[in-house]
């Protein structure tokens, strides 16, 4: 098939939250978009109408990028309609609600959960993406997060995840250039419902203010504004790799 001549994103966890801003976000500024879902298919829909009226071809594709095979699935989906691969966010994850003070609370079925989708799914991504995004050059993100930086987050599980996560953002770096970027954002407290849906509404709003507190800013972070950093990395900053961009207002830093 003829190759398409608008740029093609992938985003994967991209039915809402910060993957559907960085989606729309795409389609607005040019390029075609893969939308991937794993569960929330009316949300998926939604995010696809959306890029379309943005003036964008979108497709929506649902996979588990835990799984090797859903991953491939993804890639072959996008080269096939559009010839095409220019820019991947890893953008899908999961966690579990536990202190790290719990050292009871996570057994190795959780590590091995969240390590499926938040590393090992972002690195079966980049594996999948590579032959075809070399042929043109182009941009990975991995969304990784403060909780990696610093040992802090939903869990210890979690944390680890996002710290492996930066190890592959380095070494992809090094090893994927010079056709392709790799670079990371690590945002702090991203408020928005799937966070207050984990730690419940009173939980969130006391954590939130907590966070609001800490910055330097004053504010937490919001999925649009992770997702405008996302969109740096992704379209600008051409001599960049191997970076990772913390955004927590100032939250954690040394006093």
């Amino acid at each position: 098939m003829p190759v398409s001549k608008r740029k093609v994103i992938i985003v994967t966890g991209s039915s809402s939250g910060i993957g559907a801003v960085v989606a729309r976000i795409a389609a607005e500024r040019g390029y075609n978009v893969l939308v991937n879902y794993n569960s929330n298919r009316a949300g998926a829909d939604a995010v696809v109408a959306d890029c379309k009226a943005r003036g964008a071809e979108a497709i929506a594709v649902c996979a588990n990028v835990a799984e090797d095979s859903d991953c491939r699935k993804l890639a072959t989906a996008a080269s096939e309609t559009w010839g095409r691969i220019d820019v991947l966010v890893n953008n899908a994850g999961t966690t579990k609600l536990c202190a790290h003070s719990d050292l009871e609370g996570l057994d190795a079925g959780d590590f091995q959960r969240i390590y499926a989708v938040n590393t090992i799914g972002a690195f079966q991504m980049i594996r999948a993406v590579v032959p075809v995004m070399k042929q043109t050059g182009g941009a990975i993100v991995n969304v990784a997060s403060v909780a990696g930086l610093i040992g802090a987050g939903t869990s210890l599980a979690y944390a680890c995840s996002k710290a492996a996560l930066l190890a592959i953002n380095k070494s992809m770096a090094r090893n994927l250039g010079p056709e392709i970027r790799v670079n990371a954002v690590c945002p702090g407290f991203v408020e928005g419902e799937w966070l207050q849906g984990l730690l419940g509404a009173d939980t969130y709003a006391a954590v939130k203010g907590h966070y609001e507190g800490r910055a330097s800013t004053g504010r937490v972070m919001t999925p649009e504004t992770v997702a405008e950093n996302i969109w740096f990395f992704a379209d600008g900053a051409p001599n960049v790799t191997g970076e990772h961009l913390l955004m927590d207002g100032g939250a954690t830093l040394p006093y």
